[in-house]
């Protein structure tokens, strides 16, 4: 791919609460249909472009998905249409969506949006790009994330409450999804902290085997400048 990941992406939609055990370690509400979230195309940090930056004052959570790259314009699509969901994938990558979880607590509590707690540059890591030939079937993966190499997630996608093409209808009935954009499928159970000066390896494994272009292995270090989280 000339161009990377991130000049091509004009959004990232992130799926929530699309694997039941996540749902119920978080205590969150099992949704009746696709819910999701926006994250800006700066919050991308591809690989060898630095490590995650913590913000002063943010408890910073770790969460490893499957993201979907996508080569066609999408809207309006039949959720019925699962080679037509396929087709429309140019390729994959993993993703870690960061996440401020104190600054998520207290906008859930006053109904506030998201946007600064996933927004934060350097809050959307993804892999190298996985050609799709490499994952046949892309709710028969491994997914894992480890924090010091000491494993914290580790599942498969088939975990999925809602599937690509219920996920690409959804999405698409709502807002254009463009040629380029980044669509994070959501993540399993385990989910937790990461802190300063940790180290975050993820990757995805089809049939045991690790594809070579979703490994990611990052570190974590302090957000340099003025923001420090406070209370809304």
């Amino acid at each position: 791919m000339a161009a990377t990941l991130r000049s091509r992406c004009s959004k990232v939609l992130a799926i929530g609460r699309n694997y039941a055990d996540h749902i119920a370690e978080l205590n969150n509400a099992r949704p009746k249909q696709p819910f999701f979230f926006l994250k800006p195309p700066s919050s991308i940090l591809e690989p060898s472009c630095g490590p995650v930056l913590c913000p002063r004052g943010v408890n910073l959570h770790y969460e490893v998905e499957l993201g979907l790259v996508m080569g066609k314009k999408l809207r309006d699509f039949d959720e019925h249409d699962v080679k037509g969901a396929i087709d429309a994938i140019e390729g994959y990558v993993v993703g870690i969506d960061m996440t401020a979880r104190n600054v998520q607590d207290e906008a859930k509590k006053k109904g506030l949006p998201w946007s600064t707690a996933k927004g934060f540059d350097t809050f959307t890591v993804l892999s190298k790009f996985i050609p799709r030939n490499k994952i046949p079937d892309p709710h028969e993966a491994e997914l894992y994330l480890s924090i010091n190499d000491a494993i914290r997630q580790q599942d498969s996608t088939n975990l999925m409450l809602f599937r690509i093409p219920r996920i690409l209808a959804h999405l698409s009935q709502i807002m254009t999804i463009e040629e380029g954009d980044v669509v994070l499928t959501g993540t399993p159970k385990g989910v937790g902290p990461v802190k300063v000066g940790e180290t975050m390896k993820a990757g995805i494994k089809i049939g045991g085997v690790e594809i070579d272009e979703g490994k990611i292995n990052v570190d974590v270090v302090e957000r340099p400048g003025p923001y420090i989280f406070k209370e809304t």
